[in-house]
């Protein structure tokens, strides 16, 4: 799998990572890691969040998306 920034701006890098929320391969320079809370409950709402938190990848896109409610 190849990195779908670099690819769209004409380069070629392998993919080292998958973004957790739309599923884009990405590369290193394009990899946000993330470390995102936990949450434990159900359904209406969690009820507690966990003390440690669980790293994700994201691309450059789906990471500023993240940050925006913040």
């Amino acid at each position: 799998m190849k990195c779908y920034v670099c690819a769209k701006e004409g380069k070629e890098a392998d993919a080292v990572a998958v973004c957790t929320v739309c599923g884009m391969g990405t590369c290193m320079k394009h990899t946000v890691r993330k470390e995102v809370d936990v949450w434990e409950g159900g359904y209406p709402f969690p009820s507690r969040k966990l003390p440690k938190k669980m790293p994700r990848m994201f691309c450059p896109d789906c990471a500023g998306s993240y940050n925006e409610g913040k």
